[in-house]
């Protein structure tokens, strides 16, 4: 039996990999809070309840279930944090003004997500709640170019749509249940002929509107061509009012974004604008987030809320970064050595005692010698 074999596309992350991963976990968890960002830990596993918002099939589905030994019920390895960060605002601080949390752990999927993802991602991210405000999408997106940025990632495309227009269509249109479900499916593949067969009986107007949406793609006059292709709906001309004044803000520092209004591919959850991040040499988007002004009404108060997350292994990248090198030190308990061996480290380096180490596997370019009280650090021959 190969008791070393992992189940698929779960694996082991080793010394160099993790080393930038946690790298990347403390610098954004430092950039976070210097935003306000307060850092909450929900654990890994609680009852299927508290883990789903409304009722989100996708989620269902990528949720890893099991019993309860002591209780008899049902209990779900989260496979998003999210909910349980909307559990924490609503239900336990239950603050009157606005609150910002951040949050990194593992989630567990059932399935990857993208091309060569792991089921495993190490999940970082942030959220703002209580403010209906661009001016807190503004934020978020910013707070996550900057964590794009810390981690390495140059040249971040950023794709920006809103999830409204297609609620908005949908419901003008009486879409339910399984026809809902069609539509909305062929909008996230941009399936233009699957889209056409199954708005060909709806209102010309309200087909005409969800089939120009894989259309409207580009920068910032997709809106314009929005305000012609789609019709005057309430819902649909506030979420295009939004997209534009959020592209002034952001072009006001410096955030160059793209428009597509098919970008729909969120959770249930999400209720208005939702974006994506991708890089250069990534085959999957870098960071996803968006609105969910429901998120927290399941839990008995339901708040503004946006927030972004991001996969910290996705982002790593070849080759991993190197070990600082180390010094290799002699065992002993000679009160010298000891105090030597204390000093260096409270210096910052890294010193290996040698248990029978091979100095090239340790990382070791220096060695300790001397004694008597006399210890001087020197290069390995």
């Amino acid at each position: 039996m190969r008791n070393w074999i992992l189940p698929e596309n779960i694996s082991d992350v080793l010394p160099r990999e993790a080393r930038q991963i946690e790298a990347m976990r403390r610098g954004i968890l430092d950039l976070f809070g210097r935003y306000g960002y307060e850092l909450v830990m929900p654990p890994l596993v609680e009852y299927v309840e508290s883990l789903f918002v409304n009722d989100d099939p996708a989620l269902d589905l990528k949720t890893f279930k099991l019993v309860d030994e002591l209780t008899g019920r049902q209990m779900g390895l989260r496979a998003d944090i999210t909910p349980q960060v909307a559990r924490i605002d609503a239900h336990i601080l239950n603050r009157q003004g606005v609150t910002r949390l951040c949050y990194t752990g593992s989630v567990v999927n059932t399935r990857p997500d993208g091309i060569l993802s792991t089921r495993e991602p190490r999940q970082i991210g942030a959220e703002l709640y209580g403010c209906a405000d661009i001016a807190a999408d503004v934020e978020v997106i910013e707070l996550m170019f900057e964590s794009l940025a810390l981690a390495g990632l140059g040249q971040v495309r950023l794709d920006i749509g809103h999830i409204g227009l297609f609620h908005a269509l949908a419901d003008a249109a009486g879409l339910n249940g399984e026809a809902r479900d069609e539509v909305f499916l062929a909008l996230q593949q941009k399936d233009l002929p699957t889209l056409r067969s199954a708005t060909a009986r709806l209102d010309p107007g309200i087909a005409q509107g969800l089939t120009a949406l894989p259309t409207l793609y580009g920068n910032v006059d997709v809106i314009a061509r929005a305000r012609a292709s789609l019709p005057a709906l309430p819902a649909v001309v506030a979420a295009l009012d939004a997209l534009a004044q959020l592209a002034d803000a952001l072009a006001a520092r410096g955030i160059a974004i793209r428009f597509d209004l098919a970008e729909v591919r969120s959770s249930d959850y999400h209720t208005g604008l939702v974006f994506a991040a991708y890089a250069p040499g990534f085959a999957n988007a870098v960071a996803r987030g968006g609105r969910y002004d429901s998120v927290g009404e399941k839990f008995g108060r339901s708040r503004p809320a946006t927030g972004f997350s991001l996969d910290l292994r996705e982002m790593t990248r070849l080759p991993f970064p190197a070990a600082k090198p180390a010094i290799l030190a002699p065992a002993g308990e000679a009160p010298g050595l000891l105090a030597a061996i204390r000093a260096l480290r409270a210096a910052g380096e890294t010193v290996v005692v040698d248990l029978g180490v091979d100095p090239a596997e340790a990382g070791c370019d220096r060695r300790l010698v001397g004694g008597q009280g006399d210890w001087r650090v020197e290069a390995l021959a």
